[in-house]
């Protein structure tokens, strides 16, 4: 349970500053979806290049460096349906 709330506060902290980052504007509620969404994405690439994420600071950075990846996406993903 606290792994959860630990995660959800990560994930919190590391959309809200994806979304300074990226000048993105949304919630609360999409910034903790986004900065778990890029923690998972993070947790699941850096392993296959051979970078571990042991820590707060760097499950910190590696959370956000996926949500600012997963903006980038979402924003790559909407300008090619509004130019189709």
């Amino acid at each position: 349970m606290g792994e959860l709330i630990g995660s959800i506060i990560i994930g919190g902290i590391a959309g809200f500053a994806a979304e300074k980052l990226m000048k993105s504007e949304m919630g609360l509620i999409a910034n903790i979806l986004l900065g778990i969404a890029g923690g998972l994405a993070a947790g699941f690439i850096l392993p296959l290049l051979g970078v571990g994420i042991f820590g707060l600071i760097p499950k910190l950075l590696a959370a956000t460096a996926g949500a600012c990846l997963l903006i980038f996406l979402a924003r790559l993903v909407k300008s090619k349906k509004a130019s189709s």
